[in-house]
């Protein structure tokens, strides 16, 4: 996520130049051809390019307002889990206690129960947030656009493995149950509703509060479920498809268009054709750019929800709550880009 006021002419110029480089030679060649040859027929009326165009500007407003409520929504679900994170911390230091207790645990074992259980949504934050980052044939990021971006920023998730990353958050008997599952994020939560039963058996949770801890579960599943629908459903390739064929089509019928307009206002001024060309076509294809960018929002883009930060947030509030002091710093941007 871009976190500084704008982008930076530089990296707009970057994303986008090989396009410019596309837009010179197509509108060069023409005018050249028109200039030096005298070829009058390529030149086409302005009417029914500003239909054209008209009608593409329409289809990239509604790709841009879909894809844009797909990131939104993916906010809002990370600001969810965000807040049932939380949640999860606090009634685990408070719900689960001695009170109901069969056997009364020391302080020392009833803190380890604690950190148990929030160490493992730890590693259940850590295990969905490389499971959202895991590529899909329909994402961008490896588009040739885009490959040059890259040096701006890094992937927290593609520099260490899963393994690695839950160690810290995991018994060996935990870890090796759950590095040989699929679906790593939804049997840490299967795992986190036994121990609750188990405790509830025991009587450190009373019936009330397990049911509690219970929901709270549920809605972890839920909040995944959400993430996992974004990334595993892209946008409608009939729609994303069928826009980038219509905005080239305008690009490339555009300079034909604005031949004849500019020769009525001076024969040499005919040659300004190449630069309102140009303008006008990078307008049109960065604004379907901008959709494509949006439209896969766990891509482990620039322009993506910064998972890796949330996630080192809510690891930091949990383990305060524990009485840490020893934490993790917060992520830190890169070029003003927060993954």
């Amino acid at each position: 996520m871009h976190i500084r006021k704008s982008l930076g002419l530089k990296r707009v110029i970057l994303w986008t130049k090989n396009d410019i480089y596309i837009f010179v030679l197509i509108a060069t060649v023409p005018t050249v051809i028109y200039e030096t040859f005298h070829y009058q027929w390529l030149a086409l009326p302005w009417l029914p390019m500003a239909i054209i165009g008209t009608a593409v500007a329409f289809i990239i407003g509604f790709q841009n307002n879909a894809t844009y409520k797909r990131l939104w929504e993916a906010r809002m679900i990370y600001g969810a889990i965000v807040n049932s994170s939380r949640t999860w911390g606090m009634m685990v230091k408070t719900f689960i206690t001695n009170k109901h207790a069969e056997k009364s645990l020391p302080d020392s074992e009833l803190n380890a129960v604690h950190c148990k259980l929030i160490y493992r949504h730890i590693a259940w934050l850590t295990a969905l947030r490389h499971q959202l980052r895991q590529p899909r044939e329909w994402e961008t990021m490896n588009e040739n656009y885009n490959v040059g971006y890259k040096k701006y920023f890094t992937v927290p998730e593609h520099e260490i493995s899963l393994e690695a990353d839950i160690t810290a958050y995991l018994s060996a008997v935990d870890k090796e149950y759950i590095l040989s599952k699929q679906n790593r994020a939804t049997h840490i939560i299967s795992v986190q509703a036994e121990d609750l039963k188990d405790l509830f058996n025991k009587g450190l949770i009373d019936n009330f509060r397990h049911i509690e801890l219970q929901r709270i579960l549920s809605d972890l599943f839920e909040h995944q479920g959400k993430c996992e629908r974004i990334k595993s459903f892209p946008y409608p390739r009939q729609f994303a498809t069928l826009n980038l064929y219509f905005v080239w089509v305008f690009i490339i019928l555009l300079p034909f268009g604005m031949i004849p307009e500019f020769e009525k206002l001076g024969h040499y001024l005919t040659w300004l054709t190449i630069p309102f060309s140009v303008l006008v076509s990078w307008i049109f294809r960065t604004m379907d750019k901008i959709g494509e960018s949006s439209e896969n929002p766990f891509q482990a883009g620039p322009n993506d929800i910064p998972i890796t930060a949330l996630s080192r947030t809510i690891e930091i509030d949990l383990r305060e709550m524990l009485g840490e002091t020893d934490l993790p710093k917060p992520i830190e941007a890169k070029n003003g880009i927060l993954m």
